[in-house]
């Protein structure tokens, strides 16, 4: 956890930054991932050349200091750091260093050097990770860029993120993606998880979630994998690359591989073909559900839910179509056989009964075994928006099975996420994301057909004929006490009675007074 000091002088920098005019947040968390990557950069890496260490130069006077890091170091880290193919490079390609002010970089290093040394004082008081608070550093920046409510960028809540990893439990034993990552949280959540199932000390986090905090049972081989070949990103937003590359780093991961892509057009595939060469065992993802898009930037192969349309002369038709239907639909063949995924999906995917909709829910329970429906509290998503969500759990059979899955699906409502369910989010004292893990071990020695209950089991086939419709509370078994009936004249007279005795009070108070 953070210290109040910390988030202070991040607060600080913050507005130090947004007033020298760089009150765009996004590009603003950019500057601060670039000085944060030039102060540990020779942590990362040992040989790097003494002109370009963090210790070297960053008590030089103001003037100096601002032409070195302009001139040198920051080319140094776009241009040089990597090889030309790594990620990294790529991330960095059309990267700007957008502080312009000297007096704005010297007091932008000097609060980085604060901050640095709290954490080098918790370290040692608390005897905390460094690589894991300088991630709480992150991922405190990535929330006041929420917080900021612009460029339509908002992340989900850390501890949910961290509750579908506990649900899928991603592992060494193959590719962990997010084919929408965004910032890379759930790239983060992923790498915590497998982190707290080789630490030899596990705690409790404050949503009573498990945390390793040593990972002493990773051997030298584990660690290179984890670093090197486990972890992909794609997003549509280079910046956002960018930033979320930034995150992995500064969460431990040495080469994440972010990439520049649009999942759902044909470079996808291209990639997956050329590059890639596998599929995914692990899919963890709330992929936008920002409306309607053009279907001729789409793959023409993403023909289950919105099959291709031509005219006379087999030209493509254009037709606007939902694009959380066509990233279910990429997430299904992106996974292996047996892989798994945790996707947050809007519940209108549900319930709808238009035919796009009822066909991702068919190849839902056709080419995958849908293990669980979590319904989330509405107030998940505050400030930002209102929507209700629920998360899918599910494996892959075949991409050519038409067949109608055996096994029943689960299903939950969360009531509670451990927070208010308002603007302000605030922390609670009961632990329900504990509470669901506990079910969620157990639902299959709890099996519970008792659909009063929060969770209960319903058949593939009962869902099949409701048009594989997958809402919670058309399931539900809802009781309703009835209330005694109160005759209108006998509910009049306790009104005046209640007014009389209001009066009354109110003419004592008058003579207090």
């Amino acid at each position: 956890m953070l210290t109040q000091e910390i988030k202070n002088t991040i607060q600080t920098l913050w507005d130090r930054l947004w007033a020298g005019g760089l009150s765009n947040p996004i590009t603003a968390i950019e500057q601060i991932s670039y000085l944060i990557f030039m102060k540990r950069l020779e942590n990362f890496h040992s040989n790097t050349p003494f002109e370009y260490k963090w210790s070297e130069y960053h008590n030089w006077e103001d003037d100096k200091l601002f032409i070195h890091i302009k001139n040198k170091v920051f080319p140094y880290i776009k241009n040089e750091l990597a090889e030309k193919d790594e990620a990294f490079s790529i991330a960095m390609e059309d990267a700007i260093f957008a502080i312009k002010s000297v007096s704005l970089l010297s007091d932008s290093i000097a609060f980085i050097d604060k901050i640095y040394e709290e954490i080098e004082k918790q370290e040692n008081d608390n005897n905390q990770n460094f690589q894991d608070i300088q991630g709480d550093i992150y991922e405190y920046l990535l929330k006041h860029t929420s917080e900021a409510g612009k460029n339509g960028q908002f992340r989900t809540p850390r501890h949910i993120i961290q509750l579908m990893a506990e649900i899928i439990k991603p592992d060494l034993d193959g590719k962990i993606c997010d084919l929408a990552c965004g910032s890379g949280g759930f790239l983060v959540g992923a790498y915590h998880h497998i982190i707290t199932k080789y630490s030899n000390k596990i705690v409790e986090d404050e949503n009573g979630l498990p945390k390793g905090v040593d990972a002493k049972k990773l051997s030298i081989s584990n660690i290179k994998e984890l670093n090197e070949n486990i972890f992909f990103g794609f997003d549509i937003d280079q910046t956002m690359v960018r930033i979320a590359t930034m995150n992995l780093l500064m969460h431990g991961i040495k080469k994440p591989k972010i990439n520049n892509m649009d999942t759902l057009s044909r470079n996808y595939e291209d990639f997956e073909k050329n590059i890639l060469k596998s599929k995914f065992k692990y899919i963890l993802a709330n992929p936008p559900f920002t409306g309607k898009i053009n279907s001729l930037e789409i793959s023409e192969n993403l023909d289950n839910v919105y099959p291709p349309q031509f005219d006379a002369q087999k030209n493509r038709i254009k037709q606007l179509v939902q694009s959380e239907l066509l990233f279910l639909e990429r997430i299904i063949f992106m996974l292996d056989k047996g892989g798994k995924a945790a996707v947050i999906v809007p519940e209108g995917v549900l319930f709808n009964a238009a035919k796009q909709y009822k066909a991702i829910r068919k190849l839902l329970m056709t080419k995958c075994n849908l293990e669980a429906v979590v319904s989330l509290p509405s107030g998940v998503f505050y400030p930002y928006t209102g929507v209700k969500t629920s998360i899918l759990i599910f494996e892959k059979k075949s991409t050519n099975s038409n067949v109608l899955q055996k096994n029943d699906v689960w299903f939950y409502e969360m009531e509670s996420d451990g927070y208010s369910l308002d603007n302000n989010r605030r922390k609670l004292k009961d632990l329900p994301l504990q509470s669901f893990l506990n079910d969620w071990i157990n639902k299959d020695k709890n099996i519970s057909m008792n659909r009063e209950e929060k969770y209960f089991t319903v058949s593939s086939e009962e869902i099949k004929k409701n048009d594989f419709e997958l809402n919670y509370n058309l399931y539900k078994e809802f009781t309703y006490e009835s209330l005694p009936f109160v005759l209108p004249e006998d509910l009049l007279k306790e009104i005046l009675l209640t007014e009389a005795e209001i009066n009354l009070e109110l003419k004592e108070l008058k003579g207090i007074l």
